[in-house]
């Protein structure tokens, strides 16, 4: 989730799943009242990285299926081409009713998704399973109208790049595969993480009869109107870094007035260049802040407890390696040069380097800032106390006028909840729901958002006090803690029992 002109709010969302304004800093760092957005939940630089998953190289082929660009009208609209990634590597096929493994496609290229979900590779073939990985509509290579620019162009063009258009893609998709494979009886599993979290939770209640399950890692789907207080996102952030060294907190914490103060001074915009290693002269302070802001709150996501280059190369419990920068730094070194070394464990930690770019989508129009505009409307704000970050305070007001600035559209903060749900959730999903896994590491600042106690016998909450962002999805490591271990082998239990629940409702039905 980014802001326009930045990437600060995934998720994808994301997933990561899952969103430019005016800064902190136009207003002043201790500013009460602003327009920021939640944070992106992927970073900007992520599709650069190339995981190096412990398993043997995952094998797929790539197939294109001719999708409708509205699937809730009936006019003759321009189809599109959606790419999917499919493997029957390890599928029993339909004579054995082998289960289809579905990962619901984030805000990105879906073969990084794939690299990066280790997990369903892995059990997939004790399960004889088919893995199916399609990618979202506008991201990728599943770009409508012919061309991304077109695409893109404004707000007519972007008009179907919604959560519902997406999950009706995978609906159709899976229904015509499965058709065309004469594998109707074959139970389908979903998977997603962040904002693909989200999107499986969701496919499992509006599309019951096509998906039996659905493992929702990091899917925060009460992030939005007042759910849930809109600084929980920040002050689990902060918590993170707080719970390595109070000394980091304070100083990342004091480190904001610094800024701004040093931007005012004469040719202060020029030393805050050459303090940070920027490519290009700073324009604006706040174009600095976003930039440090959303490393703090990836670094929060990606707190792993092995190596990683989700999405950039990070050593292991990298927050535990910028407090050790920060506060180890040599004797007299300023606030900002602290707060640099810090940083540059996420942008820089392997060295390579010599300048930073604050921004490698100018023109602000990335899919994502066009869904937080519409209908993914995640409030955020900061605390004054809890908070390591500027106090601000989320305005929906502001946050409308930007948004009808950059695209033409107002936001509708309340569809989501109309469409999906979200108040009252445990009532809602005990009533009409099923079969739904929702994990959540607590250090993953996206937890907040997320369901945390169990609802049901089959809508289940594992939550985990050590885990980041959808670690369990990850592909397992040598590294991987006691906890991870035995909450995945949960995981595939849960699944299992599903699995044969079906094939036993199924063969009741059948013996009637």
């Amino acid at each position: 989730m980014a802001k326009i002109n930045s990437f600060h709010i995934i998720l994808s969302l994301l997933i990561i799943f899952a969103s430019a304004l005016p800064s902190l800093a136009s207003h002043g760092s201790n500013s009460s009242s602003s327009s920021k957005w939640s944070p992106r939940f992927l970073g900007k630089f992520s599709h650069l990285t190339k995981p190096q998953l412990r398993q043997p190289e995952i094998r797929y082929e790539t197939r294109y299926f001719d999708q409708r660009l509205d699937h809730f009208g009936f006019s003759e609209l321009p189809r599109f081409s959606q790419r999917y990634l499919i493997s029957t590597e390890h599928w029993v096929g339909p004579q054995r009713s082998g289960p289809i493994f579905l990962y619901c496609g984030n805000e990105g290229d879906i073969a990084w998704f794939a690299a990066n979900t280790g997990f369903v590779w892995e059990i997939a073939p004790q399960f004889g399973a088919m893995v199916l990985f399609p990618e979202h509509r506008y991201y990728g290579e599943s770009i409508p109208y012919g061309s991304r620019d077109e695409a893109y162009r404004n707000a007519t063009t972007l008009s179907f790049l919604t959560a519902e258009q997406a999950l009706a893609d995978f609906a159709v998709l899976i229904t015509e595969l499965k058709r065309n494979l004469s594998a109707e009886g074959c139970p389908v599993v979903l998977f997603g993480g962040s904002y693909g979290g989200m999107l499986a939770a969701w496919m499992r209640l509006k599309y019951p009869h096509i998906a039996i399950g659905a493992l929702a890692s990091s899917a925060p789907i009460l992030q939005f109107e007042d759910i849930v207080p809109p600084e929980t996102f920040y002050d689990l952030v902060s918590n993170g870094f707080k719970r390595e060294s109070t000394s980091c907190f304070n100083t990342i914490k004091e480190s904001w007035d610094v800024l701004v103060s040093k931007s005012k001074e004469n040719d202060g915009l020029l030393q805050l260049t050459k303090t940070f290693r920027l490519c290009q002269a700073l324009k604006s302070v706040g174009d600095l802040i976003d930039w440090l802001e959303s490393a703090y709150s990836f670094l929060a996501m990606v707190n792993y407890p092995y190596p990683s280059n989700f999405m950039m190369p990070l050593p292991a419990h990298p927050i535990r390696e910028v407090c050790r920068r920060i506060v180890g730094s040599p004797a007299g070194a300023s606030i900002l040069d602290q707060i640099f070394e810090g940083v540059s464990v996420y942008y820089n930690y392997t060295g390579k380097s010599e300048c930073f770019q604050l921004d490698d989508d100018p023109h602000g129009m990335d899919g994502w800032n066009w869904q937080a505009c519409t209908e993914m409307v995640m409030p955020m704000a900061s605390s004054q106390d809890a908070s390591m970050f500027p106090r601000f305070d989320f305005n929906l007001s502001s946050f409308q006028e930007d948004c009808w600035k950059e695209f033409g559209v107002k936001p509708r903060a309340r569809w989501i909840t109309t469409e999906f749900g979200g108040h009252d959730i445990e009532a809602t999903l005990k009533t009409f729901g099923s079969n739904i896994i929702f994990s959540n590491g607590q250090l993953d600042p996206w937890s907040g958002g997320s369901v945390l106690r169990n609802i049901s016998e089959s809508i289940v909450a594992l939550v985990t006090e050590e885990g980041a962002h959808h670690i369990d999805l990850r592909a397992s490591t040598k590294g991987d803690p006691k906890w991870l271990v035995e909450q995945r082998a949960t995981e595939i239990k849960l699944i299992e029992g599903w699995i044969d629940n079906y094939h036993q409702e199924k063969k009741g039905n059948f013996a009637l």
